[in-house]
């Protein structure tokens, strides 16, 4: 039992609604309009806390008027001040996303003090292990930041999780610090050269990590599940039948909700089921933030298994 820690982003998100998303070139109108909070470290932070994880987050955060807004929301919904490190120069990230009528998002993302997440930063913050069983980091920060993380976590004894989201290559070094890698279909694709559209691709992907180093992936699949693949178990988790409004938070809520679980002391297989239900569950809310479901929820659509 312990803590979750995650290290990552926190950015102000300005959702348009509309019937479809714009081809090149193209401007659709008539869209709806709605600004939110997220960033994939806070999303994640926060989906731990609502799954019941005692939950520290450490991002950087600008000073400018999103900033202020983001850091007040973060430490008034209950992660600790002290990881909210707040930078003089550079603004706070902000996402601009487009959702369509199925619940598809693109989303762009201008960084801001997020790509200023530096090793010296979580140097400083390196205190915050102590208590923690789980690290978990995705890839909106400077890859060398979630490398020292990685490694700090590991020489602390933490269970390490990367969700390598955004898509980007890693380094060779990166993977012998994982525990668990959780990628997408698509993610899973890019870091690997195998085509993952199915459980059996997840598989041949799955076994190409697990060679790399990371002790077990967990490759997650949209409306068909997830495939666990470690080096002795390959397990399918079956989807959850949900009415899907916006997908935009799916893979947050399922990362939280993971960490979560495995802070607990849940098996990797426990963990997922659980982690499952809460991805499913924010599609059927609109917003980032605002669709991450609390414990009672999850453990409610989950209780089937």
């Amino acid at each position: 039992m312990g803590a979750v820690l995650v290290l990552g982003s926190a950015n102000t998100d300005l959702t348009v609604r509309a019937e479809r998303l714009p081809r090149p070139q193209e401007t659709v109108t008539n869209g709806e309009f709605s600004s939110s909070f997220g960033g994939k470290g806070a999303n994640q932070a926060l989906a731990a806390l609502r799954a019941g994880a005692e939950t520290r987050l450490i991002s950087r955060i600008g000073q400018d008027d999103f900033g202020e807004r983001l850091a007040e929301h973060l430490a008034g919904s209950g992660l600790p001040r002290e990881g909210l490190i707040r930078d003089e120069t550079a603004p706070a990230g902000v996402a601009l996303i487009g959702v369509d009528r199925e619940g598809t998002n693109q989303i762009l993302v201008a960084p801001g003090s997020n790509k200023r997440l530096s090793p010296e930063d979580l140097q400083r913050s390196k205190h915050l292990l102590s208590g923690c069983s789980v690290f978990l980091s995705q890839l909106e920060t400077p890859l060398e930041t979630v490398q020292n993380g990685l490694q700090a976590a590991r020489e602390s004894g933490l269970f390490t999780v990367l969700d390598p989201a955004p898509s980007r290559e890693l380094p060779q070094a990166i993977y012998p610090l994982l525990d668990l890698i959780t990628p997408n279909e698509r993610e899973a694709t890019d870091l690997t050269g195998v085509r993952v559209d199915s459980p059996e691709s997840a598989r041949e992907a799955g076994r190409i990590l697990l060679r790399r180093g990371c002790g077990a992936a967990l490759i997650t699949l949209g409306g068909q599940g997830a495939l666990f693949v470690s080096a002795d178990r390959k397990e399918f988790i079956p989807p959850y039948s949900v009415r899907t409004v916006n997908t935009v938070a799916a893979g947050d809520a399922f990362n939280g909700a993971l960490a979560a679980a495995l802070s607990e002391g849940a098996s990797l297989l426990d963990a997922a089921r659980f982690a499952a239900a809460a991805g499913a569950l924010s599609t059927t809310r609109s917003g980032a933030q605002d669709s991450l479901p609390n414990r009672e929820e999850i453990e409610a659509l989950a209780r089937p298994y």
